[in-house]
C-alpha cells in the first residue's frame, strides 16, 4: 500500500472552498466562449464582435454547459480548472 491518500479516502485534507469557487467561474468562463464560440460558428451567429446567440443556439449552448460539468465532473474526474487547481 501506497501512503499517498485517496481523494475519497476518509484521511484525505478536504480541498478549499476558494478553490472550488475559483474552479467554478473559470470553469463557467472557459466554457460559456469557447462552446459560444462554437455554437455560434455551427450556427452562423458569429458576428465581428463575437458571437451573438438567440432562442435554439442559446439553449444549444446551456445545454453544452450542463453537459460539460455532468460528464467531467461525474465521469473524467474533474472539470479543466477542478483539475489545474487541485479542487477535485
Amino acid at each position: 500500500m501506497s501512503d499517498t491518500p485517496v481523494p475519497d479516502a476518509p484521511n484525505a485534507k478536504p480541498v478549499s472552498t476558494w478553490r472550488k469557487v475559483l474552479a467554478a467561474i473559470f470553469d463557467f468562463i472557459t466554457i460559456f466562449f469557447a462552446g459560444g464560440y462554437a455554437v455560434g460558428y455551427l450556427t452562423g451567429s458569429l458576428t465581428p464582435d463575437g458571437f451573438e446567440l438567440q432562442g435554439g443556439p442559446a439553449l444549444l449552448l446551456f445545454a453544452v454547459i450542463v453537459a460539460y460539468i455532468v460528464v467531467f465532473s461525474k465521469y473524467l474526474g474533474g472539470t479543466l480548472w477542478q483539475r489545474i487547481l487541485k479542487a477535485r
